[in-house]
């Protein structure tokens, strides 16, 4: 009764306030209401925003690549090719070399090749490939022996497949691994070897480049001089003179405007469009919030800490353990060294038409774009040149004296060895010194550039935070790269990327967009239209298989050399925070290495700090190499607490390796004659502990170089 009451005499109330402002009292209750679910109803950010802003061309493109067979037989017949070269690739170097390849198959015998992306055509399809075509596999191995992103589609069906007849297949194969790597070239071993229990002809012996040593290109060289020799005898194939033919067409268009052309925004992997929802977030220009130095001022190195603001991005997300890609550009003096050595400075903002003379042929380019934005943001300008590259720019030398000094260099490979041990050789420097410093190269075609300079790529980097303490705040720990050429000479070899970091860090303590890096080395970093103002990069994520336990009681053991600390800073991060919200911590264990206790060993304060938090639960074994007369480095620490290690080992911890792969190696082995010699194993128990150790991820490893 007195509910009934109450309502009674409320409405009796309402009834005597006028209408007008009944009205308006609604209108205000509602325009709060929808104040309170702004961001959560409506008004969300839009993920898909960037889109408005992408070039019509682009999407173009991208329905004409869904609406293309992916039948590779099918394809060959109906561009009329007699050869295709796939390509697995990882970081881009497999890429390169294919499309090197078909273009001098197609110079030296007018072979008509086309190059493929493995995962453009389906695995199956290679089995229709006829007999009377002939098949080129150029494979990478990527991490601890796996294929390529795009090789995973026919490695799925090479290995797993129970009934591949491939009889009719005739190929040849190269491979591109590091003997640093325990794994040295695994992917095309398993691939040749799966090829041939199906039946398939291999023509030549499988190449194998080995980059431990820096032999990658040579190794290639020497396996395509007896490819070329194989087509000769053995498939009918005459050479002809070698004179240049370009592949693609660059041609000069007043016509467009700035809106129409690529200036220097990055243009994403094409393979990574199957997959991209996956593997990598979109490329972004994230601002960069936070840099510092992490190594001693006394020292003559330097190491950064970075971090980047992902919360103006909704749809990038990254993970404990993840990689950041990070584009960088070239520096100013080396683009404008090399349009100087061209005579074309006045013509660097010229728009320019790139397209393919042959319609099957592809080439990694933007465009429209300009000769300034190539040089500076699409074209790896300050890479080493090839031995192949010097012999092919000497039809096009200015003087006589300038072809003899290239012919020297590039008909003999000690010559060249010998050259580049005592000289820093870019493009630009390399046509400098044979032109003698004031010869201009008016015969070299752009053309010819834009598809023997390999494209400019991101650089990797294992993100240094966790996803659960910064979630919308990913940092990287980059060493600059510095090297002398040799001691009798000043002068030094840059790393690209972390120099570039470095002047944008320099740049913000000095509230400055355009800055000089170490050595005088300046970079533009607005970035093209501006879009990098502020202090921004263009950065993506990378998904990493390279991860904690669910488990955070499941004990890990992890084992790092300089910046490889980088994913662990994350681990012990996400492991303290679980600890602080009453999850119980299995054991850990933290072996580092590094120089000087005093100079270089990173996050040291925040590490102890860390350390004293967890109450027991993390040890930490530290090795400086360079404190005592004999050099210690971090196997050596994992020997001297063997036991624990393989303690733990037993107890189901799992095992992180992460730095340089030679680090790795070491530490592997040491590990392993460990268990072998405390379980008293012979090697073929060792071997299948480790196999499936690293098959269940119970052995991981992030490792590079």
């Amino acid at each position: 009764m007195s509910y009934y009451v109450s309502y009674s005499h409320a409405f009796e109330l309402l009834r005597d306030i006028p209408i007008d402002d009944v009205v308006f009292l609604g209108a205000a209750a509602a325009a709060l209401a929808g104040y309170l679910v702004k961001g959560t109803l409506w008004n969300k950010p839009d993920p898909y925003h960037r889109t408005w802003f992408e070039r019509p061309q682009e999407q173009d493109s991208e329905r004409i690549l869904n609406k293309e067979t992916r039948d590779i037989a099918h394809k060959l017949e109906a561009a009329n090719k007699d050869i295709v070269v796939f390509f697995g690739s990882q970081s881009g170097t497999a890429e390169g070399f294919a499309n090197r390849l078909a273009r001098e198959l197609q110079l030296r015998f007018g072979a008509n090749t086309l190059t493929a992306d493995l995962s453009d055509f389906d695995a199956d399809s290679i089995a229709r490939v006829p007999s009377s075509k002939l098949v080129i596999f150029i494979l990478s191995t990527f991490g601890e022996g796996d294929p390529s992103d795009n090789t995973a589609d026919l490695w799925e069906w090479l290995t797993k497949s129970t009934s591949v007849n491939l009889t009719n297949l005739r190929y040849v194969a190269f491979g591109l691994g590091n003997r640093n790597y325990k794994y040295y070239n695994r992917v095309v071993d398993v691939v040749t070897e799966a090829l041939s229990k199906a039946g398939a002809s291999a023509l030549l012996p499988t190449g194998r480049a080995d980059d431990s040593i820096g032999g990658t290109e040579e190794d290639f060289m020497e396996w395509r001089d007896s490819l070329c020799h194989v087509l000769q005898r053995n498939l009918g194939y005459e050479q002809k003179e070698s004179a240049y033919e370009p592949t693609i067409s660059v041609i000069e268009d007043d016509s467009l405007t700035p809106i129409d052309l690529h200036l220097g925004e990055p243009i994403e992997a094409r393979h990574s469009r199957f997959k991209s929802s996956v593997l990598e977030s979109s490329v972004s220009a994230l601002p960069l919030v936070k840099a510092e130095e992490l190594f001693a001022s006394s020292s003559e190195r330097n190491c950064l800490h970075m971090e980047f603001d992902l919360s103006r991005f909704p749809e990038i997300k990254y993970k404990t353990g993840d990689h950041m890609a990070i584009y960088p550009s070239n520096p100013e003096e080396e683009v404008s060294r090399l349009l100087k050595v061209l005579g074309l400075e006045d013509r660097k903002a010229i728009p320019l038409s790139i397209s393919a003379l042959d319609p099957a042929s592809k080439f990694s380019a933007p465009s429209p774009t300009t000769l300034q934005a190539l040089f500076q943001h699409y074209l790896e300008i300050c890479a080493p040149v090839s031995r192949d590259t010097v012999n092919s720019l000497c039809q096009f030398a200015p003087t006589a004296e300038a072809k003899n000094f290239l012919h020297r260099l590039g008909s003999r490979k000690e010559a060249y060895s010998d050259h580049i041990l005592r000289n820093h050789v870019t493009i630009g420097r390399l046509l400098e010194q044979a032109g003698q410093y004031n010869n201009i190269w008016k015969s070299l075609p752009i053309a010819f550039l834009v598809v023997t300079i390999p494209p400019l790529r991101p650089r990797y980097y294992s993100i240094s935070s966790s996803s659960i303490v910064q979630a919308r705040q990913a940092s990287i720990t980059a060493i600059v790269d510095s090297k002398q050429i040799h001691s009798e000479s000043p002068e030094r070899i840059l790393g690209l990327t972390s120099n570039y970091l470095l002047a944008l860090k320099n740049a913000g303590a000095q509230k400055e967009n355009a800055n000089s890096g170490p050595i005088g080395r300046t970079y533009t970093l607005e970035g093209p239209n501006s879009a990098l103002e502020g202090g921004k990069v263009f950065a993506q994520i990378r998904r990493s298989k390279f991860k904690l336990p669910l488990i955070a009681s499941h004990p890990i053991v992890m084992v790092a050399a300089g910046t490889g600390i980088a994913p662990f800073r994350a681990f012990l991060q996400e492991r303290a925070r679980l600890q602080s919200m009453g999850r119980e911590i299995g054991q850990m264990m933290l072996f580092f290495g590094c120089r000087r206790s005093e100079e270089d060993y990173l996050y040291k304060k925040e590490l102890e700090e860390i350390q004293e938090s967890f109450n027991g639960k993390l040890e930490i074994v530290t090795a400086f190499s360079q404190e005592q007369e004999m050099k210690i480095y971090v196997q050596d620490r994992v020997e001297e607490h063997a036991k624990e290690v393989v303690r733990m080992l037993e107890a189901d911890a799992i095992l992180y390796i992460c730095g340089a792969a030679a680090m790795a190696r070491e530490v592997s082995k040491t590990v392993g004659d460990a268990i072998k010699r405390i379980n008293k194993w012979d090697d073929s128990q060792l071997k299948a502990w480790c196999e499936r150790a690293k098959r269940i991820n119970r052995w991981q490893e992030d490792v590079w170089g």
